[in-house]
């Protein structure tokens, strides 16, 4: 299913998608490895969604040149969009890289893109899991 005016949509709208997509298959992930005892599986996973993780992401994405120019526009949307709420564990910056990093997936899942979400989720699973091994 895909939207028509995916294009139009608020960045928070698009993050709010991003956000439960990338929750799923982050989820996925951690079951597939099948390394991680079921009691296990909230704290693996705050590694992968939490706004610091997912503002580093972006931070390496830049690093790589890995986003295309509509990408870039749709980031700096959901950078720049006033949600009128930042978590406590977190500062208003990362806060709003996170979001970011959310509308990001959520306009290519709205969008229908499944290919370009797969793999700008493979990239930030990736670039997180070797962030685990550093630490």
């Amino acid at each position: 299913m895909t939207f028509s005016n995916v294009k139009q949509m608020k960045s928070l709208a698009l993050a709010y998608m991003g956000d439960g997509v990338y929750e799923l298959y982050v989820r996925r992930h951690l079951l597939e490895q099948g390394q991680i005892r079921p009691e296990q599986l909230h704290r693996a996973a705050i590694q992968f969604v939490s706004a610091k993780s997912q503002a580093k992401v972006v931070q390496a994405w830049h690093e790589q040149g890995l986003l295309t120019e509509e990408e870039e526009v749709v980031l700096r949307r959901g950078r720049n969009a006033k949600s009128g709420t930042v978590p406590k564990n977190t500062d208003v910056q990362t806060y709003r890289y996170s979001t970011a990093f959310e509308a990001v997936l959520g306009f290519h899942y709205l969008s229908g893109n499944e290919s370009r979400l797969e793999e700008l989720i493979n990239s930030a699973i990736s670039l997180v899991e070797e962030r685990r091994k550093e630490t």
